[in-house]
C-alpha cells in the first residue's frame, strides 16, 4: 500500500475508534488539512473499499474500518512508537501484589480504557468489571449486538477455561474472527505467573477500541507483576 493510501486509512481508522462514526472524505480533508483535493481521497477510499480495507454501513454514511483494516493497524502498531503515558496509579496500586489490588486495578482499567475488564486469578476464579463501558459504546445501540455481547458476558468464565491454555504469558490482541470473545469485539490481554498462581486478565471492547492505549495499560501492568510462566 502506498504512503497516501496508508495514511489516509490511518486517519480513518484513529477517527472512527476515536468517535465510533462512519468517516466521510470532507472530514478527512477538512480536519486532518490533507494537501489533496476530496475528490483524491474518495478515489482512494473507494481503492480501500475494493481492497476490503473500509465498508460504508448503510446508505449515504461515510466508511468504517474492516477487520482486515484493523489486523493492518495492529501490525503495524506493534512496530511503532510506544504509548507514553506512565499509569502512576495503577503502579500505587500494585504495591501490594493481592487479590484485592488486582481487582482494585482491573476497576481503574476500565476507567482509563473506558471498556470491560477482566481478570482470572487463577483459572477458576473470574472477576470482571466495566460491564456498563461496554454497553455504552455506540456499536450496541443495536438489539443484535446487545444481545451478541450479553451472551459473551454470560460465557465469559467457559470463553477464559477454553483458551486459558493457548494464551501466551506476553500481550496479545485479537480482533474479529480471531476473537474468542466474538467477531464484533477486540480484546488485548495476557497471561502472567505471580508466585505460584498463573493468571490472565484483559480488555474487552468493540472492535474499534483504543488498541494503542489498551496494548500500553496491559504492558504496563505485566512489566510489574509478570515473574513469568510457561503455557
Amino acid at each position: 500500500m502506498d504512503i497516501r493510501k496508508q495514511n489516509i486509512l490511518n486517519i480513518i481508522i484513529k477517527e472512527h475508534i476515536k468517535t465510533g462514526a462512519p468517516i466521510g472524505s470532507g472530514i478527512l480533508v477538512d480536519k486532518y488539512k490533507l494537501k489533496v483535493s476530496s475528490a483524491t481521497v474518495r478515489n482512494e477510499m473507494a481503492e480501500l473499499e475494493n481492497e476490503g480495507f473500509i465498508m460504508q454501513p448503510y446508505t449515504s454514511a461515510g466508511r468504517v474500518p474492516t477487520e482486515k483494516a484493523y489486523n493492518l493497524y495492529i501490525e503495524n502498531l506493534n512496530k511503532g512508537k510506544e504509548y507514553k503515558e506512565n499509569f502512576e496509579e495503577i503502579k500505587e496500586i500494585l504495591e501490594v501484589k493481592d487479590e484485592q489490588s488486582f481487582k482494585k486495578t482491573a476497576k481503574v482499567i476500565a476507567g482509563i480504557s473506558g471498556n470491560a475488564v477482566f481478570w482470572a486469578f487463577h483459572r477458576n476464579n473470574l472477576y470482571y468489571t466495566g460491564i456498563s463501558n461496554l454497553l455504552a459504546q455506540p456499536e450496541f445501540i443495536n438489539t443484535n449486538l446487545i444481545h451478541d455481547i450479553s451472551s459473551v458476558i454470560d460465557r465469559l468464565d467457559e470463553i477464559i477455561n477454553e483458551i486459558y491454555d493457548d494464551i501466551e504469558c506476553e500481550s496479545q490482541i485479537l480482533v474479529g474472527s480471531e476473537n474468542p470473545f466474538g467477531r464484533f469485539c477486540g480484546v488485548v490481554l495476557t497471561k502472567y505467573k505471580f508466585k505460584e498462581n498463573i493468571g490472565m486478565f484483559g480488555i474487552l471492547g468493540p472492535m474499534r477500541m483504543d488498541y494503542k492505549k489498551n496494548l500500553a495499560i496491559v504492558n504496563f501492568i505485566n512489566n510489574i507483576i509478570n515473574y513469568g510462566c510457561r503455557k
